[in-house]
């Protein structure tokens, strides 16, 4: 399975921005896709991840403004942010997590997209 995201970019402070990650390769073994981000200086942190058979999880500083949804016709992740923040601004990273056998699981990554916030 590949990921490639798009979608970053500068944005002021209150705007939003759409991010997307298409997947490639072998996507019928993906069972969960999500995005995570790293602000300079932090570690990588969990913002939303969406289950095979829908389920949705949220960070909880971002659910209220932030919405993950999936296209499984087109194996496109996406991340709806609105009201953005100064503290918003990261890399986003794409996540799928791959079933390789009945009881393995390994995780896929893309390269990124960074965001930042003006204020």
């Amino acid at each position: 399975v590949q990921l490639a995201e798009s979608g970053g970019g500068l944005v002021q402070s209150g705007r939003s921005l759409r991010l997307s990650c298409a997947a490639s390769g072998s996507t019928y073994m993906i069972t969960d896709m999500g995005w995570y981000r790293q602000a300079p200086g932090k570690e990588r942190e969990l913002v939303a991840t969406v289950h095979i058979g829908g389920s949705t999880r949220y960070a909880d500083s971002m659910k209220d403004r932030f919405a993950i949804s999936k296209d499984n016709a087109k194996n496109i992740l996406y991340l709806q942010m609105n009201n953005l923040e100064p503290e918003d601004t990261a890399v986003y990273y794409c996540n799928a997590r791959v079933q390789t056998s009945i009881e393995g699981y390994i995780e896929e990554w893309g390269q990124g997209t960074l965001v930042t916030v003006s204020a």
